[in-house]
């Protein structure tokens, strides 16, 4: 186990180097960033732990990728993996439940621990023996794989949303609304096999909308019914619920131009960073978003033409 983290250390320090940061720097730089901004959150805005929530989950979700996980069980004995994955979802939150903490967010550091651990043991139970159904059509296949990975965390939501009504609780109810959002991007964090993309029979620019578009469509399943609910119950605050709504899918379509401005690699240390200074300054996403499109162009129009 010790040896799995120093390789971790090894290969992070090695992606800073990319980007001509010394790792040590690039650490130092991140938490006074993140320091800085949760201080300019919370000074701004009452959903701040809930931003630093959200921000964290992004991240979590990406160590859960199944077949990551997959591959590690194959390395480590059972108890070995659950605890390699706990002690890395830890590792990411917490420096958030350090600040929530200090800011007096007990609630939704508690939150947030309980779902951090709850990723990382439920990682371990991926091999259904039974097809789960979806409500998603074959193609984009994002939603029907990410879906039955990932379908437990949909009726979380739906808790939390139920909860939050019945201690009346906005801000929790807006927490599960984003929580779905959450879901939605990690299937984006893992590029497909470059067939799956050679195979449409559309330019980059005609596969990139058509992504666009059929991702709001399919995420609007589960996301609607939470937005309408509080709506209903939180009327006065009906236009802070749209206005979540359309970042929520702003975001989506950040990681899907995120996923393809660096196909066929992973998603980057730069596009995490984006992603963080994104989340405190939503508007800069509408900037952000084209140049990522047009970089995407760029890296299929070798597979589309």
């Amino acid at each position: 186990m010790k040896e799995y983290f120093n390789l971790q250390i090894k290969l992070i320090g090695r992606k800073f180097r990319e980007i001509g940061l010394h790792p040590i720097l690039a650490i130092i730089l991140l938490m006074v960033a993140l320091i800085a901004l949760s201080i300019y959150a919370y000074k701004k805005t009452e959903f701040a732990p809930y931003i630093l929530s959200f921000l964290a989950l992004s991240f979590i979700m990406k160590l859960s990728e199944v077949k990551r996980n997959e591959f590690l069980k194959t390395i480590f004995k059972s108890n070995e993996h659950i605890k390699i994955r706990i002690i890395e979802n830890l590792i990411l939150t917490i420096p958030f439940l350090i600040i929530l903490l200090f800011f007096y967010s007990y609630f939704e550091a508690s939150l947030l621990l309980l779902i951090s651990i709850i990723f990382a043991i439920k990682s371990m139970k991926s091999d259904y023996k039974f097809t789960i159904p979806t409500p998603y059509f074959k193609k984009p296949f994002e939603f029907t794989i990410g879906f039955r990975k990932t379908f437990y965390l949909i009726p979380l939501a739906y808790i939390l949303t139920v909860i939050s009504i019945s201690v009346n609780n906005f801000n929790l109810g807006i927490f599960s609304f984003l929580l779905v959002f959450v879901v939605y991007f990690s299937y984006y964090f893992k590029p497909e096999e470059e067939y799956f993309v050679w195979s449409f029979d559309a330019n980059p620019k005609s596969f990139l909308l058509y992504k666009i578009k059929t991702a709001l469509m399919q995420s609007t399943y589960f996301v609607l019914p939470i937005a309408l609910t509080l709506s209903y119950f939180y009327l006065s605050e009906i236009l802070l619920v749209l206005l979540f709504l359309i970042i929520g899918y702003t975001f989506l379509i950040f990681f899907i131009v995120a996923k393809y401005s660096t196909y066929p690699d992973e998603i980057g240390i730069v596009q995490g960073i984006i992603l963080a200074l994104s989340i405190f300054f939503p508007p800069i996403l509408l900037m952000i978003i084209p140049l990522l499109f047009n970089q995407s162009q760029k890296r299929l129009n070798y597979l589309l033409q």
